[in-house]
């Protein structure tokens, strides 16, 4: 926009009719100057023109700066020029992608593909909502594979609505409304649309940049929280408890090369008597470790191998290496481990050996890392034969609650709470926003200590 606010209108000229009679179709005309430069646009009653002009000498008065080249002042520019939430998603995510993980790409892609998808004019024409998806995904967002090759990714392109609705409060909650929802209509879980609208709160403010919004809608904005980020107590395995479920992993069965599920036993090891995410296990090699033959040994942590998809990885590789979660490049962690892991691992080491490249644990697939898919299956099978009727329950129902089991070990235990953190490698804050819980069967114990004092 090339701003003046030197403006000049002339009074309404009404055309003639021409020299056979007819009239013109708009004979009405709005005519103003722009430091120096002349516009005129042109009406087919003599009221819309009057309207017109109203319009430009109230913006006038009101101190608005005119654009010299379109004659428009600046709040009808911008809604003339304004960009649509697609266009602004898809320079946010142009800007991010270089930087961004293949895993974050993706979570970029997907909740955002929701809110655009959500943000639509209406239509009778529109595509089933399935399609529009599949067009947001595969060929409109991702930034190294944009294609706009298909009907419905034109029909997406024409009906994105602008971002400058969003200034709207209405519009703007029936869209985070949107982001609580599936394509099923179901309710999606709570993660789900916390990281939909934290990942919008991120394109908008590239809005604010742009000059499309004046501020962020969704600062300040409340809606109603759906689900909560603590642990569930009741996933939390006590030591015993722990101890069977690793112990059941040995019985799970055959792989199908002849080899024993017991080799995840060392990796489910990890995650319980040492607090690792299933990504860090993964990347766990033998130069990180350190195993003493008695007594307590350490881990060190440099990085982790996530599974992703190729299509959002520069190299095409199903398995990226990244940093530690919350951790500056180079940066490492380190973990104390019990005299009970390090036996695991010597043991684990002396049967199975290691990769190539010194990992300890290896999936089905030339010596991958173990995909979420095999470890998740063989959890689920050693749930069975470790709870029996209980695994019904929440208890450890994820391989990640072994994690959660571990640091409410340690905060149970009496370890202090900035060093569970550093061995987690969490905040303090999130550490007693989401892993403060107490064990299955410490209960009792607090109640007793409770008795004690009341006594």
């Amino acid at each position: 926009m090339k701003p003046t606010r030197q403006v000049h209108f002339w009074s309404i000229k009404v055309r003639a009719p021409r020299k056979d009679g007819t009239k013109y179709p708009r004979p009405y005309g709005v005519r103003w100057v722009t430091a120096g430069r002349e516009h005129s646009e042109w009406f087919p009653t003599k009221a819309l023109a009057i309207n017109h002009l109203s319009d430009l000498q109230a913006a006038a008065k009101q101190g608005e700066a005119f654009d010299i080249p379109s004659g428009l002042p600046e709040s009808m520019y911008r809604a003339a020029n304004s960009r649509t939430l697609l266009q602004v998603v898809q320079r946010f995510i142009d800007i991010e992608w270089d930087d961004a993980a293949p895993n974050t790409r993706r979570r970029y892609v997907d909740a955002l593909a929701t809110a655009v998808g959500a943000f639509l004019h209406p239509s009778k024409s529109a595509p089933d909502a399935r399609e529009i998806r599949r067009a947001l995904t595969m060929g409109l967002l991702p930034s190294n594979a944009r294609d706009v090759d298909s009907e419905t990714a034109e029909w997406v392109i024409t009906n994105s609505r602008p971002v400058a609705d969003l200034a709207d409060k209405v519009e703007v909650t029936n869209l985070i409304r949107a982001l609580g929802r599936n394509l099923d209509g179901k309710p999606a879980a709570a993660w789900t649309t916390r990281t939909r609208r934290g990942t919008l709160h991120h394109a908008l403010d590239c809005a604010v940049d742009l000059g499309e919004l004046g501020k962020n809608p969704l600062d300040g904005l409340k809606t109603k929280s759906k689900g909560n980020v603590e642990v569930d107590p009741r996933v939390v395995a006590n030591p015993a408890q722990a101890r069977q479920l690793l112990s059941a992993v040995t019985y799970v069965g055959r792989l199908g090369h002849g080899g024993r599920y017991d080799y995840l036993y060392a990796f489910f090891a990890t995650l319980y008597y040492a607090g690792l995410r299933p990504a860090e296990a993964n990347r766990l090699r033998l130069e990180d470790c350190t195993l003493p033959e008695t007594g307590w040994g350490q881990l060190v942590l440099s990085q982790s191998a996530s599974l992703t998809t190729p299509r959002y990885s520069d190299t095409g590789d199903r398995w990226e290496e990244r940093v530690l979660k919350r951790r500056a490049e180079g940066a490492v962690r380190v973990v104390p481990i019990p005299p009970q892991l390090v036996a695991i691992l010597r043991e684990h080491i002396e049967r199975f050996g290691t990769t190539w490249d010194g990992r300890l644990f290896r999936g089905l697939i030339k010596g991958e890392p173990v995909t979420p898919s095999v470890y998740t299956d063989v959890w689920k099978r050693a749930r069975v034969i470790a709870l029996g009727e209980q695994a019904r329950s929440p208890l450890a129902k994820r391989p990640y609650d072994l994690r959660h089991a571990a640091v409410s070990m340690w905060l149970a235990a009496g370890v202090p709470v900035a060093e569970v953190a550093e061995r987690a490698g969490h905040t303090v804050d999130v550490l007693l926003k989401v892993y403060a819980q107490c064990l299955d069967g410490q209960r009792g114990a607090s109640n007793s200590r409770i008795d004690a004092w009341l006594g």
